[in-house]
């Protein structure tokens, strides 16, 4: 199949893995930060395929891994009020929250529908007039662009009873709040290509800039992460750290730019809360003053109650780099994709998800 086969040649990935292998000569500590990259490192056996010299940690790419407790108890709590339906992505239903999930407030009897963009959740909210419609607007810079989009769609058209629960995630202040943190060590990062392509690559110059940090932005086929990798590894025994794009079929420099035009024409950066890292400066996006009357959060008075932590899950620990899942002494036991304690092993990006269905103990 023309664009895949050639990402999966195993021939190309040996010569690759090869030159690696003769390249680097001192540890390095490189971390993937998309969920979709851990996927396809664990499910394509990559960590174990390179040289010891090369140590992989996981980062918070991961965006319903990411969706705080106490967010996800405002979806809920939004849930029970009277004459509304949420609408929201499929992956956010099995996440438990500090009492329950989404899912079972839907067993319960609460209007809770599963929609595959904005354009559905809108169409909703025109065949149900009497009725407010809140969309669960999760995400990264990937998702924020059509949720921005149907806001917008949804004032010229009149629609007044479309609301949107923010709990966006932007991705390079957080990766600062990581490295500011200095609880991990890293001397590269495999930079996103969804978000990416949005953004472009330029947000992350500040990493090699100001932090010595090599950046490569990558795809998510075999090859492209070992391209990634080789290209760091390059970068970091030549002492020049920079930002590379390794996925150009997909990403520009600048971006894309009519979709940063949509954010920041309904959106603004705002402080937002992220599982295991806590509050971070301008990480979220929340409605701007002439987009409020669509704010979910501003227009209904609710109370999610307080937040309450699972025991014994390190979800937290494991988005930060500091743990994998196989310190948790929950997984693979009380924790299971059927039964999952954390959002890590119920996204089919988290890494405790990955690790359950591709590691071998």
């Amino acid at each position: 199949m023309k664009f895949i086969d050639e990402f999966r040649d195993a021939d190309l990935a040996k010569a690759v893995i090869n030159r690696v292998r003769r390249n680097s000569k001192r540890h390095i500590r490189l971390m993937e930060f998309c969920g979709g990259h851990t996927v396809t490192i664990m499910k394509h056996g990559i960590r174990q395929l390179l040289p010891e010299t090369v140590e992989m940690l996981s980062g918070p790419g991961c965006p319903v891994c990411v969706t705080a407790h106490q967010d996800l108890d405002k979806a809920i709590a939004l849930s029970r009020e009277p004459e509304v339906i949420i609408t929201s992505f499929g992956d956010m239903l099995r996440v438990p929250g500090s009492y329950s999930s989404l899912q079972r407030v839907r067993a319960d009897g609460a209007d809770i529908r599963i929609v595959y963009s904005t354009l559905d959740a809108l169409q909703i909210a025109r065949g149900n007039g009497d009725k407010s419609v809140v969309f669960i607007g999760i995400g990264f810079e990937t998702t924020a662009p059509t949720i921005a989009a149907s806001v917008m769609q949804a004032k010229e058209e009149g629609i007044e009873n479309y609301y949107v629960l923010s709990l966006h995630k932007l991705c390079p202040p957080v990766i600062k709040a990581l490295l500011d943190s200095g609880e991990v060590k890293l001397d590269g990062l495999i930079c996103p290509g969804h978000v990416s392509a949005v953004i472009g690559s330029r947000p992350w110059d500040f990493a090699a800039r100001d932090y010595g940090i090599a950046c490569v932005v990558a795809g998510f086929e075999p090859l492209d992460v070992l391209q990634s990798v080789e290209m760091l590894v390059s970068q970091l025994e030549e002492g020049e750290p920079k930002v590379e794009i390794a996925y150009r079929r997909g990403v520009r420099p600048e971006g894309n730019l009519r979709a940063q035009e949509l954010m920041s024409t309904v959106f603004e950066p705002s402080p937002a809360y992220w599982r295991g890292i806590g509050e971070v400066p301008e990480s979220g996006l929340r409605l701007r003053k002439e987009y409020q009357a669509f704010d979910a959060e501003l227009c209904f008075n609710f109370d999610p109650g307080p937040t309450l932590e699972p025991k014994g899950c390190i979800c937290g620990d494991i988005l930060r780099g500091v743990k994998t899942p196989l310190d948790c002494k929950l997984f693979r036991g009380a924790c299971t994709p059927e039964h999952p304690v954390g959002p890590c092993m119920v996204s089919s990006e988290g890494s405790c998800a990955s690790y359950y269905h591709y590691e071998s103990l």
